[in-house]
């Protein structure tokens, strides 16, 4: 008797159907498993018998073919028990064969039946309603994740026993209850009020947040810069429902969503480690999964200890900075991950990091200086489009009990800047001319440079002097043009049409005074 199980494959962040196909044959009492298995669904032949047995239902002393179709598809992880596990048991005639159709199944089993968590349940769900599939079987722990997706009807399943109850008509299981995306609570973040100082470099966050500007620190220790980034996110405008499914899934297939969070609420905050691998911020593998930089989707990348990163993992972010994706190349095919993250960084200016420091005495000499500051290559320095300083902070400001600025209140100014990008953007896209922009621009940080052209006039007074600061800076071409992007930001802060003079003037006090 031949049965056939729906599940599902991910490559990358999208899912492929797969149909589990069990038949019975004659021969000595073995399970082969064909269709472009990995090590792990290899090894759930023995979970899978091992919980039918303690479940107390009964194993087929007979040959068992399983074959997961297409075979051109890589199938990995232990994801694909359950559905063995109801194809043997559909074969062997112990569930209705009719009781598994227009149903997808997902799920690992352990060794006494019980059914455990699955990563990429979400994009599975997605794919499942998309599909047409009226039903989804996940664990019970990933039943919340699986409930996002609208017009599909979820249910948890605990383990084999349970769900060959229901299958049969013994014991129903109730579709699990949909999620209100509205109501689950966003986790709190370090508020801008609870740092002493630096208004300066506030109002540089608040200018990087309202563009989607990228953003270097350089300070000696202690100067505030890690709280500082780590403040950012709470600035960031607010995720949107369609948004924040878009980050889920990244860190549903990734594994790295909370347990009790089915949703993510916040923009990410990603700072990895300098020792990090060049796999492990852009992803990889033998198959590849989404890196720091995928993770970072949506929200703030903080490279801190800029300098200390190795040369070549840091020249690998001057792609996904312009295009906003990444693309892995195999030799089995090549994967595109979104990676529109807003870079944030933070160096000391030297190895001790007191150069230029007024209170305490730098001990690197010149040669150390230069050579240390070079770690960094023009080009990244480059696509930076905000540079700052972070001094020491006074005893002054941090004796001083007065509370500043509310992250809330900040937001609330920047939400208005970005409203007002959107809806240029839209007007244009909605005349249809000549320069219609690209659906993916939703920031001026992201106008090409036909969008600055157009959007970012200045009068012959402003002409004169980002000619003459082009000059004095040597700034590139690019940099010319990131100019003309932070200043709009400034003007759409103060919700002015035009570019003014001051608001020029201030964009290029944000570029650095010495190339490094």
């Amino acid at each position: 008797m031949l049965a056939r199980v729906y599940s599902c494959a991910m490559i990358g962040l999208d899912g492929v159907v797969v149909e589990v196909e069990v038949d019975t044959a004659q021969g000595l009492p073995a399970m082969v498993i064909v269709g472009l298995p990995d090590a792990a669904v290899q090894e759930s032949r023995e979970r899978v018998q091992a919980a039918i047995k303690n479940a107390g239902l009964r194993y087929p002393r007979r040959r068992l073919v399983v074959n997961l179709a297409p075979a051109t598809v890589r199938k990995e992880g232990p994801a694909y028990d359950l559905p063995i596990a109801l194809g043997v048991l559909a074969c062997s005639g112990q569930i209705p064969l009719e009781s598994v159709e227009n149903a997808m199944v997902v799920g690992e089993l352990s060794l006494d039946g019980k059914v455990r968590h699955t990563r990429g349940v979400l994009p599975m769900a997605a794919l499942a309603r998309q599909q047409g599939f009226r039903r989804l079987y996940v664990p019970s722990a990933d039943a919340d994740e699986a409930a996002l997706v609208p017009d599909l009807e979820v249910f948890a399943v605990e383990s084999l026993g349970h769900l060959v109850a229901h299958l049969c008509g013994h014991q129903t299981l109730q579709p699990h209850r949909s999620i209100d995306l509205q109501a689950l609570p966003a986790v709190g973040q370090t508020d801008f009020q609870e740092i002493k100082g630096q208004e300066h470099v506030k109002r540089a966050l608040e200018v990087a947040a309202a563009g989607g500007h990228n953003v270097l620190m350089v300070g000696p220790p202690g100067a505030g810069k890690t709280l500082l980034a780590r403040a950012m996110p709470g600035i960031l405008p607010r995720l949107t429902i369609d948004e924040a499914l878009d980050v889920t899934r990244i860190y549903s297939v990734a594994d790295q969503l909370p347990s009790d969070a089915p949703l993510v609420r916040v923009r990410p905050f990603r700072a990895p480690h300098h020792t990090i691998s060049h796999a492990g911020l852009v992803g990889g593998g033998n198959w590849p999964h989404p890196g720091e930089i995928s993770l970072a989707h949506r929200g703030v990348l903080f490279l801190d200890e800029l300098p200390e990163f190795s040369p070549r993992t840091l020249e690998v972010l001057r792609q996904p900075l312009e295009d906003k994706v990444v693309t892995i190349s195999r030799a089995q095919g090549s994967l595109t991950f979104p990676a529109n993250f807003q870079l944030v960084a933070a160096m000391n200016p030297c190895p001790c990091g007191y150069f230029g420091d007024h209170q305490k005495a730098c001990t690197c000499s010149p040669q150390m200086v230069t050579r240390y500051q070079r770690r960094i290559s023009g080009p990244l320095l480059d696509r930076i489009d905000i540079h700052i300083e972070v001094p020491r902070l006074e005893v002054d400001k941090l004796s001083d009990d007065r509370l500043g600025e509310p992250s809330a209140v900040i937001q609330q100014r920047v939400e208005a800047a970005r409203q007002r990008q959107q809806q240029r953007f839209e007007s244009l896209k909605a005349a249809d001319t000549e320069h219609e922009p690209h659906p993916m621009v939703t920031c001026n940080a992201e106008m090409s440079a036909a969008l600055v052209r157009q959007f970012c006039a200045l009068d012959e007074a402003g002409k004169t002097l980002l000619r003459t600061a082009t000059t004095r800076l040597q700034l590139s071409a690019r940099a010319y043009h990131r100019v003309l992007k932070v200043a709009r930001t400034i003007a759409d802060l103060e919700a002015s049409q035009t570019i003014q003079m001051h608001h020029l003037a201030e964009a290029l006090q944000y570029r650095p005074k010495l190339e490094m």
